[in-house]
């Protein structure tokens, strides 16, 4: 008994110890979140530094594919469709890899997002997009890796790789003007048909009944398409008017929809109700 006791202090107090033990990373994590004209852009990525070594040609050797960090993926995640040298990339997250040589660099964009450096076997279903970069020489060394946005427009940035006296650039743009275009004339045009009818779905459940109707009546009429749980709502309001033949009437219209759509629970709830209401 004694031996176990020993024991399972002696774990305790090994794992307390291993626990408390924090040391700082060699190649420190970073995140950039940033904004180009009205697409958000996130860039997370580890950071080496030079540490009085050669970096590319060497460290970072010409020619072979670099993870573009240290550790896990360097991951970039666009909001909304963009263009990477004038070619188009889906919005979504991307790991970024390149092929470093002294004139360019080949960068890619590729889908897996979820290595530890480069993957061990390689897709090419998985690239998404592969471009090449310009590169610059810069008049100073930086010391530690570094992704960073420039030279902001409307609708475009640059994204820059820098390291030691090496700079690499992509032209990001965006679609600013059409996002823009698009809320004008959505803002405009005034409320949607879904607009009015979530103000009277509120105006049903906080009481305001005569609100809820008038809003709800323009709901229906705006829809292009009839929806069931549109009608349904309808119904329910004019029922609690007192108005149980326009209650009846939409929901009616509302069982036909939810039969045609397969929705067995509002051609129940249809049912019950008209059951209710004396149809």
């Amino acid at each position: 008994m004694k031996k176990i006791i020993l024991l399972l202090t002696a774990t305790l107090l090994s794992t307390g110890v291993f626990a408390q033990v924090k040391t700082p990373q060699p190649s420190p994590t970073s995140k950039i979140e940033q904004v180009i004209g009205l697409t958000d852009v996130t860039v997370s990525y580890s950071r080496p530094s030079m540490r009085e070594r050669t970096v590319f040609g060497s460290l970072v050797p010409f020619g072979k594919l670099w993870r573009t960090g240290a550790n896990e993926n360097t991951k970039i995640t666009f909001s909304d469709d963009v263009k990477i040298n004038g070619s188009d990339l889906k919005k979504g997250t991307y790991a970024i890899f390149t092929k470093p040589t002294k004139e360019n660099w080949e960068v890619i964009f590729y889908s897996d997002v979820n290595n530890w450096g480069t993957p061990q076997k390689w897709d090419d279903a998985k690239v998404a997009l592969k471009t090449t970069a310009k590169v610059g020489t810069l008049p100073m060394k930086v010391e530690t890796f570094t992704i960073m946005f420039s030279d902001f427009k409307m609708d475009s940035a640059k994204l820059n790789f820098i390291w030691e006296s090496t700079e690499a650039m992509l032209d990001i743009e965006v679609p600013s003007k059409k996002i823009a275009e698009e809320s004008i004339q959505k803002t405009l045009a005034g409320p949607t048909a879904n607009d009015y009818y979530q103000a009277a779905v509120f105006y049903k459940e906080t009481g305001k009944i005569d609100m809820a109707k008038e809003y709800i009546d323009k709901a229906v009429t705006m829809r292009k398409e009839p929806a069931f749980w549109y009608h349904r709502q309808q119904s329910l309001i004019y029922a609690e008017m007192g108005n149980k033949e326009k209650a009846i009437e939409a929901a009616k219209k509302s069982l036909e929809l939810a039969e045609k759509a397969g929705n067995a629970d509002y051609v129940k709830m249809n049912k019950d109700s008209l059951k209710e209401w004396g149809s």
